[in-house]
Order: structure tokens, then C-alpha cells, then sequence
């Protein structure tokens, strides 16, 4: 997911997929320790979009205390 994707979306799109990205570490975290996992390059990837989405974040609340 590009950062520009992200800057797009509102605050409750954000949430909802931060959430969704969250399960989704858990469960290749679980695949990765149990063997399961083929691709563990997915791991990074998810991890980068939830940094991604923590940034924009922040960045919008604080153009929020700014105004």
C-alpha cells in the first residue's frame, strides 16, 4: 500500500484497516513460527503499512493541535 493510498482515506478508514493489518501480523507471525509461512518477505510488508498508517496519523493529529 503506497503512502498516498493512505493519505486518501478518512480516520475510520484508517482505523478499520490498521485493525485489519494488526490480525493480519498476528496471524503470519503464527504461520511463520509454526512453519507454515511460504512467503516471509509478507511479514515486512505488513509491518512497513502499519508504520505507514501510524505516520500519517500522527502527522494528521498534529495539524489538528496546529489549528
Amino acid at each position: 500500500m503506497k503512502a498516498s493510498e493512505i493519505r486518501e482515506m478518512s480516520s475510520e478508514e484508517l482505523s478499520a484497516k490498521m485493525e485489519e493489518l494488526n490480525q493480519e501480523a498476528f496471524k503470519l507471525r503464527f504461520q511463520n513460527a509454526t512453519a507454515q509461512l511460504e512467503n516471509t518477505a509478507m511479514i515486512s510488508r505488513v509491518k512497513k503499512d502499519i508504520a505507514r498508517i501510524k505516520t500519517i496519523v500522527s502527522a494528521r493529529k498534529a495539524q489538528e493541535e496546529e489549528a
